[in-house]
């Protein structure tokens, strides 16, 4: 039996194909539980473009998909279920570098990423809030 896809997978599917208001799919991020694998006492994440991204799955056959490529067959991987509010409202501002949520990174034509900016993170730490007293950008 096949599992239904998570509201999240399936607004990120809306989104991708040209549709869906891109405010939708972030508050769906923002409700949706994650799957973030763990490793060495944190979070899953990798650099790229001069950004930490976090990576979270929208359930446990994407983050399989994932799995495969990073752990030996035999090796179970370990992760957090965790609100996608909470990565991107406490996590990311925690982590001291521009940080930002990858999703479902495995699934082809499936991912979708949430950058340091406003609206996704906290101001203090968005990339395009300006610069140190002017306050986010209109």
């Amino acid at each position: 039996m096949q599992q239904p896809k998570a509201a999240l997978a399936e607004r990120i599917a809306e989104r991708r194909s040209g549709g869906d208001d891109p405010r939708a799919l972030v508050g769906e991020m923002r409700r949706s539980v994650l799957l973030v694998p763990v490793a060495d006492g944190g979070l899953w994440s990798v650099r790229s473009g001069g950004v930490r991204w976090i990576c979270g799955f929208t359930d446990e056959v994407a983050l399989a998909r994932f799995a495969l490529h990073h752990t030996r067959g035999d090796q179970p991987m370990d992760y957090a279920a965790l609100l996608g509010a909470r990565i991107v409202d406490e996590i990311v501002p925690t982590l001291g570098e521009p940080a930002g949520l990858a999703v479902d990174i495995a699934t082809e034509d499936g991912s979708m990423f949430f950058p340091p900016v406003v609206g996704i993170v906290p101001d203090p730490v968005a990339v395009d809030a300006g610069a140190a007293g002017e306050g986010p950008r209109s």
